[in-house]
């Protein structure tokens, strides 16, 4: 059994697990691999510097590239962002000078719905219409005075649930007193206490051996699977030994062609890998080029 010790050197190894997971990974670029600026995608940083022979910008992309205007500054800081919406006192944007007076027919338009003469303020408002007492339009008085058909009595009935329908059922459920007055026996009140579990160690981590386990042998069988694995007849030794190196090969020099292939290969980094600035430039030859006989009969609908 492991002891208090162990278990604290394994929790300790354990954070320090967890603090080497915890670093960011580093970079693998390189200077030898590395093609370009380094460019952080995400960022507001340019690749490489303007020159100053660019000319300044006009005005249409200086007014587009304006922040739009901050209403939550002042007395509107806080308000939702549906205050300047639809149903709100304040306008979206401001009118002209010449657009602050309404005309006649806006006028004649915005002027709100006269009561009828006979309006009550205490009755419903859902008998007629949203609010009024006046019907949409006047009703006969044969069809005031009219008798119902069998037909509308028919379908003005309830439509009846089926047969297999089952009402609601109570969602209190009713304990009967004897359940009430009832007490637990003693299993069930023994299976309630909670299983008392000792903290551990549990076991000495030092035990006695017995005699007989000292003085045991071990079978044929479990002498001959101790063996260890013997090697091959054709198996031979590691040379050990040191030998000196020659002059010769201590002044020699490496050719051309085992320099060019001892300098590592070049490759772009992947932020520059997708990045194409010539990616939808058409070649001059593609301009200039002409669509065969047999590729302008192919473009042609078919008549059916």
């Amino acid at each position: 059994m492991k002891t208090k010790v162990e278990y604290e050197r394994i929790r300790q190894s354990g954070r320090d697990r967890y603090k080497d997971l915890s670093r960011p990974k580093e970079q693998k670029i390189e200077w030898w691999t590395n093609v370009g600026p380094n460019v952080s995608w995400g960022t507001q940083e340019m690749m490489w510097p303007v020159s100053r022979s660019i000319p300044d910008a006009t005005d249409r992309v200086k007014t587009l590239a304006s922040p739009k205007k901050n209403f939550q500054t002042g007395q509107s800081s806080g308000r939702p962002l549906f205050y300047y919406s639809c149903g709100r006192a304040s306008m979206v944007w401001e009118l002209k000078p010449l657009q602050q007076q309404a005309n006649v027919r806006v006028q004649e338009l915005s002027r709100s719905k006269e009561l009828h003469r006979d309006h009550r303020e205490n009755r419903r408002e859902y008998l007629y219409s949203c609010g009024r007492n006046t019907p949409i339009w006047l009703v006969g008085k044969g069809a005031q005075n009219a008798e119902d058909r069998p037909r509308t009595r028919q379908l003005a009935e309830p439509k009846q649930p089926p047969k297999e329908y089952e009402g609601a059922r109570q969602i209190e459920t009713i304990i009967p007193k004897s359940a009430l007055k009832g007490e637990p026996s003693e299993r069930t009140q023994s299976l309630s206490f909670p299983k008392k579990r000792p903290e551990g160690p549990f076991r000495d981590p030092v035990w006695s051996v017995p005699v007989s386990a000292k003085n045991a042998s071990a079978t044929e069988r479990c002498a001959e699977l101790a063996r260890s694995k013997s090697t091959p007849d054709s198996y031979q030794k590691p040379k050990d030994e040191m030998w000196p190196v020659s002059k010769a090969a201590r002044r020699a020099t490496a050719t051309p062609r085992v320099d060019e292939l001892s300098k590592p290969i070049v490759r772009a980094s992947m932020d520059h890998v997708q990045f194409n600035p010539d990616a939808f430039l058409v070649k001059e030859t593609a301009l200039k080029g002409v669509v065969p006989k047999r590729i302008e009969t192919l473009s042609r609908p078919i008549d059916r």
